[in-house]
């Protein structure tokens, strides 16, 4: 699996390009800022991306997706549950970086359990709701893709319209921690970890029971 690490833009968001060896064809997980530096990380990889994947509809995870759509002839691929934060995107693009921000509408809704793939290279869906509605982790054997939910000794923020604290709390132990330990967490922002490690480590989930 080809796979290479952008951390982008005011928030440091972590875009992940995801390829196939084989097929040369690849995926965009959370083009968040600077298209220009996604694009050319691309040819130089010579992917045909033929997907974009956001793992939650937050403003600095998707201020990009316009600029790669036009640049890839991708199709863009959400969670239903956050289209509303999407619609959103150009308020809060406004509010934080002093600008509107265009986001094309989905082309694809996912939900729980859907498979999306680039040749060989098959990410699994996981809903993981909590620090937002519609948040999703991507799994493939040994590496999660977790988005906002799960970082290094810490966890998504809960204060955004939307979030739920307790939910996002249910979400990883429940739907993350059932991997296995030596799974690499590549999350949205911040270095990576694995699940083991954050079990038995992460102060925000050590000793969380669901429910």
């Amino acid at each position: 699996m080809i796979l290479k690490l952008l951390p982008l833009g005011q928030f440091q968001t972590n875009c992940y390009l995801v390829g196939s060896e084989n097929t040369k064809e690849g995926i965009v997980i959370d083009p968040g800022s600077d298209p220009l530096v996604i694009i050319d990380q691309i040819r130089q990889l010579d992917l045909k991306i033929n997907l974009i994947v956001n793992t939650h509809a937050h403003v600095d995870h998707v201020m990009a997706i316009e600029s790669i759509k036009r640049a890839t002839d991708a199709k863009f691929a959400l969670h239903a549950d956050d289209l509303p934060i999407l619609h959103q995107a150009s308020a809060a693009g406004v509010q934080f970086f002093g600008k509107p921000v265009i986001v094309p509408e989905p082309d694809i809704l996912l939900k729980d359990g859907d498979t999306v793939e680039a040749g060989e290279v098959k990410l699994t869906v996981i809903h993981t709701p909590g620090h937002s509605p519609g948040g999703i982790c991507l799994y493939t054997e040994g590496v999660v893709f977790s988005g906002d939910t799960l970082f290094q000794f810490s966890i998504g923020r809960t204060d955004f319209p939307g979030g739920n604290h307790r939910q996002l709390l249910d979400s990883i132990v429940t739907r993350l921690f059932v991997l296995p330990d030596d799974t690499v967490v590549l999350p949205g922002h911040g270095p990576d970890s694995t699940i083991g490690f954050e079990r038995e480590n992460n102060p925000f989930l050590v000793g969380h029971v669901p429910g």
